[in-house]
């Protein structure tokens, strides 16, 4: 099977955006928790996700293209504060807050929608190439 170049790549940076929209979502979900405690006495608060990407063969395609591998939840300790008032506050008035970083979230994000905006140039550009290349083969007739 043949598949023309300005439609592979297409795909493939499609596969792209699919993947920095997933990645979008679970860096936003993060962001929203990141105050999130638990419910009752001693619970764990919000566990920060995070995302793994892999390249996976297309056998139509001929090609490689993005895919989420797995959503997994970060397994790195809560900090643990004081803070009697709260309703996951122990006995000891201690809470445990989520193990979401600020920065590296927005960070993270920042990569995110850069990647996202490259992945979608390509797909611009494509269609603009094979539009021209259209209005070529209309012009030669």
């Amino acid at each position: 099977m043949v598949v023309d170049p300005l439609s592979l790549a297409s795909r493939i940076a499609s596969s792209g955006l699919d993947v920095q929209e997933t990645r979008m979502r679970i860096l936003s979900e993060n962001l929203a928790n990141s105050q999130s405690t638990g419910d009752t006495p001693g619970a764990d608060a919000y566990r920060r996700k995070t995302i793994s990407f892999s390249w996976e063969l297309d056998r139509s395609l001929g090609a490689s293209s993005a895919k989420v591998s797995r959503i997994d939840v970060d397994p790195s300790e809560f900090t643990i504060e004081y803070d009697p008032g709260n309703p996951a506050a122990d006995e000891k008035g201690m809470v445990k807050r989520p193990n979401v970083n600020m920065l590296i979230e927005l960070a993270d994000m920042r990569e995110a929608n850069r990647s996202y905006e490259a992945n979608l140039q390509t797909v611009k550009q494509t269609r603009e190439l094979v539009s021209m290349t259209i209005d070529l083969l209309r012009a030669g007739q």
